[in-house]
């Protein structure tokens, strides 16, 4: 028979192991508690990132990267000299790609001011110097973007209208496939250069017979001026070495500057 002082020094330790087990069971409650807690907020941010990502699950086309923006603050590069006091340039915009690329666009004359042509421009003449960046896509046919700026549809095709000469060398000249040859259409140019990556063009309405747009778009080539080069030495040369073979433009009626020769071998849709 266990004697009474053995039996008042068990209960002691029995009550210390209930407390253990005690603070046990708590601790094993809230270590599964807090996992418990952990998981619900481990699912919701995986479901509200799920959801965050289903208008791109939805979405099978890419993310449109930034595009041209007009470059208010952008000193104009170039500038045409003029023939008299009173001509003035309508309208002259940069355009810059987050890519490198430039544009300086310049346009003259209003709608009112058009001559009653086979074409829906909003310009009389447009000019742009295109300084090539890495946005620039090789593959697109140049003549696409011209046709546009024309007042044609993107699918319209061009054909080859010639050469004419001016002081950037040959530029080639493109009219809507199927012209006829009295018909009083504007002309498109393009001119490319590798080195500076440049690209000319533009169109003109101007003139009544085609000889007259023809003398016209080497007039305006021929007078067209670089301001400022900025931080490229090659357009700085490409324009130098251009003003040594400037000529004055042709006055009313003479004959345009074509190369004849060439428009042989130049006709044809693109």
């Amino acid at each position: 028979m266990q004697s009474p002082e053995a039996s008042t020094a068990a209960t002691p330790t029995q009550i210390h192991l209930a407390l253990a087990a005690f603070a046990d069971e708590v601790v094993g409650t809230l270590a599964r508690l807090f996992a418990y807690v952990g998981t619900l907020v481990l699912f919701a941010i995986l479901g509200l990132a799920a959801l965050g990502q289903l208008p791109d699950l939805r979405d099978d086309e890419p993310a449109e990267k930034p595009g041209w923006s007009v470059a208010d603050r952008s000193p104009p590069a170039f500038a045409l000299s003029r023939l008299d006091s009173s001509e003035k340039t309508a309208s002259y915009t940069i355009f810059r790609h987050p890519e490198g690329g430039r544009r300086d666009v310049m346009g003259w004359a209003s709608e009112a001011d058009r001559p009653k042509v086979e074409f829906k421009a909003e310009l009389l003449a447009e000019l742009e110097i295109y300084r090539e960046g890495g946005e620039f896509d090789v593959a697109r046919p140049a003549t696409a973007d011209l046709a546009v700026r024309m007042g044609l549809g993107i699918a319209t095709p061009l054909e080859q209208a010639g050469l004419i000469d001016t002081k950037f060398g040959p530029v080639a000249l493109f009219r809507p496939t199927g012209a006829a040859e009295g018909a009083r259409v504007c002309l498109g140019y393009l001119k490319r250069s590798e080195e500076p990556a440049l690209q000319i063009s533009g169109f003109s309405c101007q003139g009544g017979t085609l000889p007259e747009r023809r003398a016209a778009i080497a007039c305006t080539l021929n007078r067209l001026t670089l301001l400022t080069s900025g931080n490229e030495p090659k357009l700085a040369e490409l324009f130098a070495h251009a003003e040594l073979k400037r000529r004055p433009c042709a006055p009313p009626g003479a004959s345009d500057w074509l190369l004849g020769a060439a428009n042989a071998q130049l006709r044809g849709a693109l």
